[in-house]
């Protein structure tokens, strides 16, 4: 049996938040079986839970926000993709701010984290959302058209192509395509850093925001090339990133998708709509499990245990 999986013992991590450059304290702890992914806000008076799930996200420009009434986590993104590459079903997010540390930029710190509290099976099955027809959403027309779509498939599997029209972003791989049952999500797509022009930098610092960003947790170009003195950590990190994002993004349903997502110029607006455009069909879902690993795809039936 595919079983849920959540940490054997609890970690934590301090750092500052990319947008607010608030400092914030992060407590991964093991949750039960059905629980899901809770972020808690343990520094108000009266401790706020927030489920992770699709109709939780309020806010998605830049990130992917969620809430319960007035407390918010923002920049969830990163800390679900590496719950979704390693198969972590359930857990609790203690955070002492409103946005989740941004580490190095990557979700390696993540992936790191986890490992190193613990992968521990759970006695129930593992709940996953099967696509049965296609569903899409699309925004834009023209060269300004931007679209994300589902479609069944046996396994999970995301392609990715990007269109920044920019010298140091068109130098690199503009498409990605990650199965999980072929590649190995840690070694592949964990270590894509964020990125952003400086440009755009200044003008969100003008607005209170990117406050915590900078050379150490993110890529950052000027009009014609890469900053960073260390390059880059894959040729087309640019685009990883943005199936990282994807699948931190896809994961806030609160299953793991059995699925191929595909997406040109999709962001963490879209992803969220391609989920509630999902839902609102149940026609086009089912909920499934499997009892033996043979039934299982393979991506799932063999998640990497260790880094």
């Amino acid at each position: 049996m595919i079983v849920q999986r959540t940490l054997k013992t609890l970690t934590k991590a301090v750092g500052v938040g990319l947008h607010s450059g608030q400092r914030v304290e992060l407590t991964l702890r093991p949750a039960p079986v059905h629980t899901g992914i809770v972020f808690r806000r343990v520094d108000l008076p009266v401790p706020v839970d927030i489920p992770v799930r699709a109709e939780s996200v309020t806010d998605t420009r830049l990130a992917s926000t969620i809430s319960a009434g007035q407390a918010k986590v923002h920049t969830i993104e990163h800390l679900m993709s590496a719950c979704a590459g390693l198969g972590i079903d359930n857990l609790y997010v203690d955070i002492t701010a409103e946005e989740v540390p941004i580490l190095d930029g990557s979700a390696a710190s993540f992936v790191f984290l986890l490992q190193s509290a613990g992968i521990a099976e759970q006695s129930a099955p593992r709940r996953f959302i099967r696509v049965l027809e296609p569903v899409e959403v699309r925004q834009g027309e023209s060269d300004q058209v931007k679209w994300a779509r589902l479609e069944p498939y046996h396994g999970f599997r995301l392609s990715f192509e990007i269109d920044f029209r920019h010298p140091a972003v068109d130098s690199t791989g503009q498409q990605v395509v990650f199965d999980l049952s072929e590649g190995v999500y840690a070694r592949d797509i964990a270590r894509a850093r964020t990125f952003g022009f400086t440009r755009d930098v200044e003008m969100m610092r003008a607005n209170g925001l990117a406050l915590g960003g900078g050379l150490d947790n993110a890529i950052v170009m000027d009009d014609y090339k890469v900053l960073n003195a260390d390059g880059l950590r894959y040729d087309d990190e640019f685009v990883k990133h943005k199936i990282l994002d994807a699948m931190g993004d896809l994961y806030i349903v609160g299953q793991p998708l059995l699925a191929a997502y595909s997406a040109f110029r999709s962001g963490h607006a879209l992803n969220n709509q391609l989920l509630r455009a999902l839902l609102e069909r149940p026609a086009s879902y089912e909920i499934v499990s499997f009892d033996s690993e043979a039934q299982a795809p393979r991506g799932f039936a063999s998640l990497q245990p260790v880094w």
